[in-house]
Formats: C-alpha cells, sequence, structure tokens
C-alpha cells in the first residue's frame, strides 16, 4: 500500500465517523442524583452454583486426566526400555513420546487443578468489589446533586430566586 492510498483512506474513514464525543452507558433520568443501582439495567452476573459447577468440572477433569489419560504411560515406558536393551532406536524415541505425553499431561492436569481452586475463591473475593464500585458512584451522583440548583423540572426558574415579577416591582 503506498502512503499515498494510505492517508486517502485515513481521509475517507474521517469523512465518515463524526468527531469523537464522550458517550455514557446510562441515560439520565432528568433528576440528577442516584439514578439506581446496575442491577436494575443489567449486569453481569454469575452465581455461586455457577462457579461451583465450574469448579467440580475441573476438578472432575484433573481427576479423570490422571486416570485415564495417564494409563499409556507406564506401558509406553516399559516397551521403549525394552526396544532400547534390544538395541531398536525406536526404543529412544517411544521413550521421548511418552516422556512429552506425561509432561503436557501434568500441565493440563495443573490448569485443572489451578480453574478449579480459582473458582472456590472468585466469587467471595469478588463480591465486595461490585459493591465498592456501586457506592463510589452512587457518592458522585450524590456530590453531583448537592451542587444542583433546580428545584423543580429542568428549564423552569428556580423559586429560590423569587418571581420574575417581584423583581420588576421593586425597581417602580
Amino acid at each position: 500500500m503506498a502512503w499515498e492510498e494510505w492517508n486517502q483512506l485515513k481521509a475517507e474513514a474521517a469523512a465518515r465517523e463524526p468527531t469523537t464525543q464522550m458517550q455514557l452507558n446510562q441515560v439520565d433520568g432528568g433528576g440528577g442524583g442516584v439514578t439506581g443501582t446496575p442491577s436494575k439495567y443489567g449486569d453481569l452476573t454469575v452465581s455461586q452454583s455457577d462457579l461451583a459447577k465450574i469448579g467440580e468440572h475441573a476438578f472432575s477433569l484433573y481427576n479423570d486426566l490422571w486416570d485415564k489419560a495417564r494409563r499409556a504411560v507406564p506401558s509406553s515406558e516399559t516397551a521403549a526400555g525394552k526396544l532400547s536393551k534390544d538395541g531398536f532406536a525406536l526404543g529412544g524415541g517411544l521413550q521421548h513420546v511418552a516422556t512429552r505425553w506425561d509432561e503436557q499431561l501434568s500441565s493440563l492436569r495443573d490448569a485443572c487443578a489451578h480453574i478449579s481452586n480459582h473458582m472456590r475463591v472468585t466469587k467471595k473475593i469478588h463480591s465486595g468489589d461490585d459493591e465498592y464500585i456501586r457506592r463510589q458512584m452512587s457518592s458522585i451522583d450524590l456530590l453531583d446533586g448537592g451542587f444542583d440548583e433546580r428545584v423543580g423540572p429542568p428549564g423552569e426558574r428556580n423559586n429560590v430566586y423569587g418571581d420574575k415579577n417581584d423583581s420588576k416591582k421593586k425597581a417602580d
């Protein structure tokens, strides 16, 4: 792609796209202040039972890998030893394959164990995070609400400052 072509593509893309603006993923209700908790408008949730199921499946897979996937390793190592002893080069190759299989199987079992253990504590660790974030965001909304001088709906004059006609009568 030539430099001129690249510049042309950038210019075309810039012409199609409006200028970058900030966008919030929430619509202001018009009243300011706290608009509600995230669960009212959608929340990514996972229950303890969901995490427990994932952990159970990972633990089951961990055990199955030991019981079923490792069955071939001892017999392969025995066969490799006999072949090597009898002078066959195939024995070294079979031993290499059996060793690599066992190493990869150990890595996979470690990953399953990590998942199983992680799922046990994930919900507990992160359950307070959502509440903390909600509290922080609520306090910002409340602070913003303190600077809002509106008493009535947006666009109407604040009655605290009196009636428009009162100021004209005082001037007369």
